[in-house]
């Protein structure tokens, strides 16, 4: 988050910009709907990117905004910034017993692993679809590796990939391809369903953005408590956002708009409230394009239980 002028614990971030380092978590509601914030832990601009305490504070919170008999049944899913020791340990903890698919870093000693990896042993990678990907593939290095001070029971899964044309190579890239790296605690399951299912974190970018399309962009104040607060606000209105398309727009192709269109298509409606029968209408503009689709859905909302 860039900050435009001086403002309370606004520095300069390893992106060689100026201002803050947030960390966010988010409740992913899978392809067909969006997500919701469970965390927005507002840090320094010099705050690193694999700082394990972080990751962990983010967590808890995160937990706290869940039911109680839905805690142990997570699937926490990080990039490699939450590929360190700590957090991976604290997440397998037995009063805990969280499951995780967290990126990590190539290192020297996955260099080598990979260039052991027979031929036969790499198994194509799937696309979004759940389809064979060409020019792309997986394999599990975890036999190749020395992990004794990770959690008993990690699996380390490396994704080998033709760049697309035009892309520039990475050091750890090797033999002309891409390779990335995740661990998990997974024991069952094919490798391109689990490469797939770490991909599939990148939703979290998605709701980044609409985030910063709902206040996140700029922190307005210059006392760090107070951009705290609007923190929590911005959480409170993409919360609002994802439970009225969740609740009231399900089935539709609003389900899916982000804050931008919403805007555009529903909340700036023309209408009013009025009172007729005792009971309380909304009426629409009736050259409106999206009145039915509006109106639909405050019906369905007053279908719902008052709870």
């Amino acid at each position: 988050m860039i900050a435009h002028s001086d403002k309370d614990q606004a520095t300069p971030t390893w992106k060689k910009t100026y201002g803050f380092h947030p960390l966010t978590a988010w409740a992913d509601h899978g392809a067909g709907g969006n997500g919701e914030p469970t965390a927005i832990v507002l840090r320094a601009g010099s705050a690193g990117s694999n700082t394990a305490a972080d990751h962990v504070e983010a967590t808890r919170l995160s937990l706290a905004q869940l039911p109680r008999h839905l805690r142990r049944r997570v699937l926490v899913r990080a990039d490699s910034g939450g590929g360190t020791h700590g957090f991976p340990t604290w997440l397998t903890a037995p009063s805990r017993r969280l499951h995780y698919s967290v990126g990590m870093t190539v290192t020297e000693d996955m260099q080598a692993a990979v260039l052991k990896v027979p031929a036969g042993s790499w198994t194509p990678a799937y696309d979004g679809d759940g389809q064979v990907r060409d020019g792309a593939w997986v394999a599990d290095i975890t036999g190749l590796l020395d992990l004794p001070s990770w959690p008993a029971g990690m699996r380390v899964i490396v994704r080998k990939e033709r760049p697309h044309p035009g892309a520039q190579l990475r050091f750890t890239d090797l033999d002309g391809h891409r390779f990335t790296a995740f661990a998990t605690d997974a024991r069952k399951g094919q490798l391109a369903d689990l490469e797939l299912r770490h991909r599939q974190r990148a939703r979290c970018e998605d709701q980044i953005r609409c985030a910063k399309d709902t206040g996140l962009r700029n922190l307005p104040l210059k006392g760090f408590a107070r951009n705290q607060l609007w923190c929590e606000v911005v959480a409170l209105a993409c919360e609002l956002l994802a439970w009225t398309q969740l609740l009231a727009l399900a089935g539709t192709a609003a389900r899916r708009w982000e804050p931008k269109r919403l805007r555009l298509r529903i909340f700036s409606a023309a209408g009013r409230l009025a009172r007729s029968g005792r009971r309380l209408r909304l009426r629409l503009a009736e050259r409106w394009p999206w009145a039915g689709e509006i109106a639909a859905a405050v019906t369905r909302l007053q279908a719902l239980p008052s709870g």
